[in-house]
């Protein structure tokens, strides 16, 4: 059988490449994203209960309204922001489903849309299924600040979409309040539209202002903010996330996700109303719950050769090893998880041009005694 791929470049995903090596090593894995500790036994308690009760058909397509409802109450709290919870939040079977639903919406043959790099893996696929075209500006150690001079530069004819993550998975960095006006400016100045990836938007370190596309109102009308349940509540194996826009960005991003998925885990989206509605404590506490961790990770390393980059928010901590190998990432990862059995995920994967440095992504979503027991084997490094 013949036919083209509309992928052709695209493989397995490093992600899953990596915790497949891992599983068949037995090694640690602080490769892929996720928590290896329980989620809320009331959230669970929740789930179960919705599912024994008989909550197990189609929800409403853009998801059930008590839930919409505790997003726009959450909004509201945390940004002072007011959304339509029928006409301006939809849920979503996990924010990559909503960033391609988002990307689909407004994308045509022909478009450009300029997103930074180190990058998410999901949205060049997304842009170019659409017939678009990915326009990369590289961020650089050790900081990952974005250059808003060089984006005006890159700005063209045919640029139609920005998409950001803040925080940003994999480097940490955090927009400030300057990033996010420079963002609005670009935006309104050229008529473009936004995504902002919000996933990791609960995990902001050391006392710094919680910012979103969200409080700025001329940014926020023309922007998809995708925000995550799964990595809110631990739960990433639900896949459960939403997309706040305004109502005429909603109607588009409605015709194409009905199509996607129509609706998502409907007992799940109960509990998780519930969960909003009676313990948003869990949401608040997020931060610190990880800057914890992050610090203990820190700490923890702190006597190896790894080269600790800032981290200002998510659960992933970049780390340079040239002390340790001359390896190219990938090589190097390879060779942590076979002969040291411990799994992380190279940085050049996140690039269209990869540059040329020695760093590496641990995620420290995890226990006490999966970091000490990591810790262990890479301080001997």
């Amino acid at each position: 059988m013949s036919f083209t791929s509309k992928l052709p470049a695209v493989g397995t995903t490093i992600f899953s490449q990596m915790s497949q090596l891992a599983a068949q090593q037995q090694a640690i894995n602080l490769s892929q994203g996720f928590p290896d500790f329980a989620a809320s036994d009331v959230l669970i308690s929740k789930l179960a209960h919705y599912a024994s009760q008989g909550f197990n058909q189609y929800a409403p397509m853009p998801g059930i309204l008590p839930l919409r409802e505790q997003i726009a109450a959450l909004l509201q709290h945390c940004y002072g922001r007011s959304v339509c919870p029928q006409q301006e939040v939809t849920v979503t079977s996990g924010a990559t489903e909503a960033l391609l639903v988002a990307i689909s919406a407004v994308v045509n043959a022909g478009d450009e849309v300029i997103i930074f790099d180190p990058a998410y893996d999901s949205y060049a696929p997304a842009i170019a299924l659409n017939g678009g075209k990915a326009v990369h500006i590289a961020l650089t150690a050790p900081d990952y600040r974005v250059d808003w001079q060089q984006v005006a530069q890159a700005i063209t004819a045919r640029t139609k979409l920005i998409i950001v993550n803040s925080p940003h998975n994999p480097s940490g960095m955090v927009f400030s309040q300057q990033d996010w006006q420079a963002l609005q400016s670009l935006v309104v100045k050229y008529h473009l539209y936004c995504i902002s990836d919000e996933v990791y938007e609960h995990m902001v370190f050391d006392g710094a202002a919680k910012l979103s596309a969200n409080r700025f109102a001329e940014l926020a009308q023309r922007s998809f903010i995708v925000s995550s349940f799964g990595k809110t509540f631990h739960v990433t194996g639900w896949k459960l996330g939403y997309c706040v826009a305004p109502a005429a960005l909603s109607d588009e991003f409605r015709k194409i996700h009905q199509y996607v998925t129509f609706s998502s885990f409907t007992p799940a989206q109960y509990a998780l109303a519930d969960m909003l509605a009676q313990h948003s404590e869990q949401v608040h506490r997020l931060a610190a719950f990880y800057q914890q961790k992050r610090d203990s990770f820190s700490t923890l390393l702190a006597n190896s050769r790894f080269r600790l980059l800032p981290c200002q928010g998510t659960y992933f901590q970049l780390a340079d090893y040239s002390a340790i190998s001359d390896l190219d990432d990938v090589a190097f990862c390879r060779w942590l998880t076979i002969e040291h059995k411990v799994a992380a995920i190279p940085l050049s994967v996140f690039y269209q041009t990869a540059p040329d440095s020695r760093i590496i992504r641990f995620c420290f979503a995890k226990q006490p005694a999966t970091l000490n027991a990591a810790a262990e084997v890479l301080c001997q490094l």
